[in-house]
C-alpha cells in the first residue's frame, strides 16, 4: 500500500541547505512578527515553505487578499507595531493596493510582501509579470524588490523601519520565486534592532508656543489620530483642563479624549456645518495635536485662513491654504505637551472658554430618539442601543464607511482611544469586517463588533469563513436599507433626487450562518439591544446581526443642522 504524507505534516528534509526564503522570515521573527495574513501562490511557496519550516509565525489564511491587508493594517493601528500582509505576484498583489494604500493614508504601520516571477523574465511581457514597484511606490512611504540574497537582512530592516518613522505607513517588499530559492550566505543574520528614538522640542520652540497662546482670545484644542499613536492621552487632557478649553477630535481620534469629560466638544468631519464646528467659528487659535490634513478638510473649519494655528506632531504637515501654521512643533507627542503643560503653568496662562450650548445639542439628539420604537429603525436609535449594549468602556467598535459611519462618529460616546476606530483617510469600504478578525485575535476575550452597511458588507464577506476557521470571537451588525447609503444622501444634497445607488440583497442572514456564524434579524426596535447585548457577551464565535435602517433622517439632519442659530 502507498503512503501519502498528511498535507498539514512537512516532510523532514535533513538535507536542507538554507535559503534566502528561510533567511528572510528568520529577519521577520527577528522583527517580532508572530502573525501574518495572506494567500500563497505559486510563486512564494518557498517563503511558505521556510515559514512551515521555522515554526514561529502564524500565518492566517484568508480569501481574498484585500481581507488580508485590512487584518494587518488593522493589527498595526491597534498594536502600533507593523501588521504584515503576503499576496503573490499579478493578481493576488494588485488586490492589496487598496489596504495598503489605506494603512499609508491613516498612518498605520504596515509591512506587505508580493511574491515574483523569476527575475530572468522581468525586463519582457510574461504571464502574470506586472512592474510591482511601480505599482506599490505611490501608495507606501518605501518599495523596493530584493535581488541579491545577501540584502535580505538590511532590506527586511528598512521596510520595518521606515513603516514605524516620524509618520508611520506602509511598506512593501517584492521577493522573486528564484531568488527566495537561492541559498542564503553563511554570513547572513538578521540585523539587531536599535533602541527606541524619541525627541522633544527646544525649550525657545516651547517658549514661542507658550507666546502665541497667551495672545489668544478663543483658543480650540483639534486632537486627530495620532495621540493614540503616541499615547499621549492622559496628556492631551491636562492640556485642556490647564487651559480650561475645549477639544474637538477628527473621526479618527475619536476617543483620545473621554466623551465624559465636559472639555469634550466631539468629532469634525461631518460633511454639513455640525455643532462643533461653530466652536471653530468663534475660535482665533487652534492648537492642532496630532492631526494630519488627510483625516479631515482643515477648510471645514478655517474657511478664510485667518485662524493662528500650532501644529504639534511627529511631523510636518503637508502644504494646505486653509491649514497655514504659526508653529509647527516636530517631536514626541507625549513629551512635547509635557514640556508645554509646564510652562503654561508656570506662567499662569489659562481661558475660560466653553461651548455648553454645543453638549446640549448633541446630548439632547442622542436622547431624543433612544425610546424611539419607529421600525424600520432610525439611525440615532440603532447608534443608542449600540453604546448601551457595548456595556465595558474598552469593548472595541470597528465603524465602516457610509452613511452609519457619520452618525456612529456623531453619536456614539466614546470613552477610550482605539474603542471606536473610523478610517476618514481614505475612507475604505468593506474594511471592519476582515479588521474585526484581526483586532479578535489581538484582544482574545474583548468584545468586537464590526459595524458595517450592506453595501460594504457584501464586498468582503467571504472573510466570514476566515473568522469562524481561526476562531475569531466577533459581532457583525449589518445596518439594511438596500443602498449605497452614503452617495444616496450626497445626491439628496446636491440636487434632491438619486439615482443608480438601490440594489438587492440576499438573505444577510441566511449568507451569514451558511459560513457557519450564528444569524438574527432585527423584526422590531426592541429587539436590536437585548440581541446586540447577548450577542457581545456570548463568548464564542460569530454572530451577524441584520437591522434594517429608515436612512430618512439623513436629510431631517441637514435641515436641522440648517436652522441651528448660535448668534444668541
Amino acid at each position: 500500500m502507498l503512503h501519502f504524507p498528511s498535507v498539514n505534516t512537512p516532510t523532514q528534509n535533513t538535507d536542507h541547505i538554507r535559503t534566502v526564503a528561510d533567511l528572510f522570515v528568520e529577519c521577520l521573527v527577528n522583527e517580532g512578527v508572530e502573525t501574518m495574513y495572506g494567500i500563497p501562490g505559486e510563486e512564494n511557496i518557498p517563503l511558505m515553505e521556510a515559514i512551515e519550516r521555522d515554526g514561529r509565525i502564524r500565518f492566517i489564511l484568508t480569501r481574498h487578499e484585500q481581507g488580508a491587508g485590512f487584518m494587518a493594517a488593522t493589527q498595526g493601528h491597534l498594536t502600533g507595531k507593523p501588521g504584515v500582509c503576503l499576496a503573490t505576484l499579478g493578481p493576488g498583489a494588485l488586490n492589496l493596493t487598496l489596504p495598503v494604500a489605506q494603512a499609508n493614508a491613516s498612518t498605520t504601520p504596515l509591512v506587505a510582501i508580493c511574491a515574483q516571477g523569476n527575475v530572468s523574465r522581468l525586463y519582457k511581457e510574461s504571464h502574470q509579470i506586472i512592474d510591482l514597484v511601480s505599482v506599490f511606490r505611490p501608495l507606501t512611504q518605501w518599495t523596493s524588490m530584493i535581488v541579491e540574497p545577501a540584502s535580505v537582512p538590511e532590506m527586511v530592516r528598512k521596510a520595518f523601519s521606515i513603516s514605524q518613522r516620524n509618520r508611520p505607513g506602509a511598506t512593501c517588499l517584492i521577493l522573486p520565486e528564484d531568488v527566495a530559492e537561492m541559498p542564503a550566505p553563511a554570513d547572513a543574520h538578521p540585523l539587531p534592532l536599535p533602541n527606541p528614538m524619541s525627541f522633544a522640542p527646544t525649550g525657545d520652540t516651547i517658549a514661542r508656543a507658550v507666546s502665541i497662546i497667551r495672545g489668544a482670545k478663543h483658543p480650540i484644542i483639534l486632537a486627530g489620530n495620532g495621540v493614540a499613536r503616541g499615547h499621549a492621552e492622559n496628556r492631551l487632557l491636562a492640556l485642556a483642563e490647564q487651559l480650561n478649553v475645549p477639544v474637538a477630535t477628527t473621526f479618527e481620534g475619536k476617543g483620545v479624549i473621554s466623551d465624559r469629560i465636559p472639555l469634550a466638544l466631539g468629532v469634525v468631519g461631518f460633511m454639513r456645518h455640525d455643532y462643533e464646528n461653530f466652536a471653530f467659528d468663534e475660535a482665533d487659535l487652534i492648537i492642532a495635536v496630532g492631526f494630519s490634513i488627510q483625516q479631515f478638510d482643515p477648510k471645514k473649519i478655517n474657511p478664510n485662513d485667518d485662524k493662528t494655528i500650532i501644529h504639534i506632531n511627529t511631523f510636518i504637515e503637508d502644504t494646505d491654504a486653509h491649514y497655514s501654521t504659526a508653529l509647527n512643533i516636530m517631536g514626541n507627542i507625549d513629551a512635547t505637551l509635557q514640556a508645554l503643560i509646564a510652562q503654561l503653568q508656570a506662567e499662569h496662562v489659562t481661558f475660560g472658554v466653553s461651548h455648553p450650548k454645543i453638549h446640549e445639542l448633541l446630548e439632547t439628539e442622542y436622547a431624543s430618539y433612544a425610546g424611539d420604537d419607529s421600525f424600520p429603525m432610525k439611525p440615532q436609535r440603532i447608534v443608542a442601543d449600540t453604546r448601551r449594549a457595548m456595556e465595558t468602556d474598552t469593548d472595541i467598535a470597528l465603524v465602516d464607511t457610509g452613511a452609519l459611519k457619520m452618525w456612529m462618529a456623531r453619536l456614539y460616546p466614546t470613552y477610550y482611544s482605539n474603542t471606536c476606530v473610523i478610517d476618514n483617510s481614505l475612507s475604505t469600504m468593506a474594511w471592519t469586517l476582515p479588521g474585526a478578525v484581526a483586532a479578535s485575535l489581538e484582544n482574545p476575550g474583548r468584545p468586537v463588533l464590526a459595524v458595517m452597511g450592506d453595501g460594504s458588507f457584501m464586498m468582503n464577506v467571504q472573510e466570514i469563513e476566515t473568522a469562524v476557521r481561526v476562531g475569531a470571537r466577533m459581532v457583525i451588525l449589518v445596518w439594511v436599507d438596500e443602498a449605497y447609503g452614503l452617495i444616496k444622501w450626497k445626491m439628496d444634497i446636491h440636487d434632491g433626487s438619486h439615482e443608480y445607488v438601490d440594489f438587492n440583497n440576499p438573505d444577510v442572514v441566511e449568507l451569514g450562518m451558511s459560513f457557519g456564524a450564528k444569524g438574527h434579524l432585527i423584526e422590531s426596535a426592541d429587539q436590536l439591544y437585548p440581541t446586540l447585548r447577548s450577542a457581545l457577551r456570548s463568548g464564542s464565535g460569530i454572530d451577524i446581526i441584520a437591522c434594517p435602517v429608515d436612512y430618512s433622517e439623513n436629510m431631517k439632519l441637514i435641515e436641522k443642522l440648517g436652522e441651528v442659530d448660535f448668534s444668541g
